[in-house]
């Protein structure tokens, strides 16, 4: 890969507990921000329940089609921590006890303490990499493209930043947030016809409630910043044209 590359992403989220609403997903929003920021693209996002045969087909979906695969949750030491497993199947590889990981286990608790259950988050894909987890010891993992990680958010994002330096992006996608006092309605027309101007720049509209007010946050994403400025401005001249108030977001 090189720099001048559009490089994209996809991000499987494991979980039962995610899809009846008991948990609320917070490691998109995260995964999402960070990879923009290395100049690697978040282009699609699969949520599935604890169960072989729908998370080895999304696997096997998403590394076909994706430079880099990332998974969250499953990988704990009960019954239903599944992944390790099925990242296996879908590799063709035996699940094995990885020795680095049990090393790390046995390094962590207290004699005694490393149970059967405990030793499930040793089980690993042959041949597979070990992910750093510097926050509760039991690694996460790699295998090619796919990058294994917990669900608990801070374990999550700990394995995350351990794994960032190597990941190889594009140009990072740059972003401009154009904020107005108009209803989306009055703004659709015109942003059409800049959107046709620009066809590279994605541009989004996203109704807003501010200080009791209705209005509107105009989005604006590229990974050029000569063509992108030129396009906000474009979008600000289009706000101020219809009689708003249009504003830059720091955010």
């Amino acid at each position: 890969m090189t720099r001048d590359e559009d490089v994209k992403a996809a991000l499987l989220i494991i979980g039962n507990e995610i899809l009846s609403g008991r948990t609320k997903d917070a490691n998109l929003s995260y995964i999402g921000e960070r990879l923009n920021t290395l100049g690697i693209r978040l282009a699609e996002v699969r949520v599935v329940a604890d169960d072989e045969v729908d998370i080895v087909e999304a696997l096997n979906a998403l590394r076909a089609r994706y430079s880099y695969v990332f998974t969250t949750g499953g990988i704990g030491p009960t019954h239903d921590d599944i992944t390790a497993g099925c990242i296996a199947k879908a590799f063709g590889l035996p699940l094995i006890e990885n020795p680095q990981a049990r090393a790390l286990l046995e390094a962590h608790y207290e004699p005694g303490q490393l149970n059967a259950a405990r030793l499930r988050m040793a089980r690993t894909p042959e041949g597979a990499e070990l992910i750093e987890n510097p926050v509760s010891t039991a690694p996460g993992f790699r295998v090619e493209n796919v990058y294994v990680m917990a669900g608990v958010p801070r374990i999550m994002q700990a394995m995350f930043e351990s794994v960032a330096p190597t990941l190889v992006g594009g140009k990072p996608l740059l972003s401009r947030t154009v904020v107005c006092d108009l209803p989306e309605g009055r703004v659709a027309e015109g942003l059409a016809r800049i959107q046709s101007h620009f066809p590279e720049v994605q541009i989004g509209s996203y109704p807003s409630f501010r200080a009791g007010n209705y209005g509107t946050n105009l989005v604006l994403r590229d990974t050029d910043d000569e063509r992108l400025s030129a396009a906000a401005a474009e979008v600000f001249k289009l706000v101020a044209d219809l009689g708003g108030n249009p504003m830059n977001d720091p955010h």
